[in-house]
């Protein structure tokens, strides 16, 4: 049995509340959320500091989704982690809901920032962190970001600062599942050699397998990778991740599932 098997079992369930929420309401990047489960889950229960009793803590560890659409993912694991009741989830995409279809910056919820519009929530870590630096706190900020959103230059720009800052209390995540919403990434704008682009910036890199509890937790308890330098994880992963006929095809960046795709996607995944 592995090491690992109630995080792969809730990885299941992660993934059947993003079909039930994105099923329900006909909405899209069903995807780009199963792609991240993984890394969400190992972030959540074993790395990061944060406290759904005491949310606002200001030495707690900071999450920021900065592909916002990614959303789904999210919210189920916030709701499991005990930010807020999994039947809330219900309220996700409704008329008067709770839960929009980018998140909305809500630090009770675990919120860290509003996003959605491409290519900000790495500027807005890399401040934070900035920010935490000076107050002599310990805690670290986590930016998580997809693959296609690295073509906004507004990243490398706050790739050059976090730099130049020596912001080793920064981590940046790419979600590198190598399809974004009108083609393969290597086809829009090819962003290899990726790892060796931010090693050039002057980050230190680390590549993974983004479905695999092992190497994914130990390298996120190495972080910071060296004193004095932003860390950053390519994180290898499969868009669609979990259920066969989704994986690794354009469409579901923003398709949702038919009935029948919805019954067939539940069955893999139970």
């Amino acid at each position: 049995m592995s090491e690992f098997k109630q995080y792969e079992e809730l990885s299941k369930e992660v993934r059947k509340d993003v079909l039930e929420m994105i099923y329900k309401t006909k909405s899209p990047h069903i995807g780009g959320s199963f792609s991240m489960v993984e890394i969400l889950v190992a972030l959540y229960f074993e790395i990061l500091s944060v406290d759904p009793k005491n949310p606002k803590n200001q030495n707690r560890d900071k999450f920021i989704l900065s592909k916002g659409h990614g959303c789904p993912a999210l919210y189920s694991v916030l709701a499991r982690k005990g930010f807020f009741s999994k039947d809330d989830l219900s309220q996700f995409a409704t008329d008067g809901g709770i839960f929009e279809q980018h998140p909305n910056r809500d630090l009770s919820k675990g919120i860290e920032i509003s996003s959605g519009s491409l290519g900000h929530g790495l500027s807005i870590g890399a401040g934070i962190a900035l920010a935490d630096k000076y107050d002599g706190r310990n805690s670290k900020t986590f930016v998580y970001l997809g693959d296609g959103e690295l073509d906004e230059g507004s990243n490398w720009e706050a790739i050059m600062f976090a730099a130049h800052r020596k912001l080793d209390n920064l981590v940046a995540i790419v979600d590198f599942n190598k399809l974004q919403i009108l083609d393969r990434v290597s086809e829009v704008l090819n962003l290899e050699p990726l790892a060796e682009k931010w090693r050039s910036f002057n980050w230190e890199a680390r590549e993974i397998d983004g479905h695999n509890f092992k190497e994914i937790i130990s390298t996120l308890k190495e972080i910071p990778f060296r004193k004095g330098k932003p860390s950053v994880i390519i994180a290898n992963t499969i868009k669609g991740k979990g259920v066969s006929f989704m994986e690794n095809q354009q469409c579901w960046h923003d398709k949702y599932p038919n009935e029948e795709e919805y019954k067939k996607a539940s069955e893999e995944l139970s």
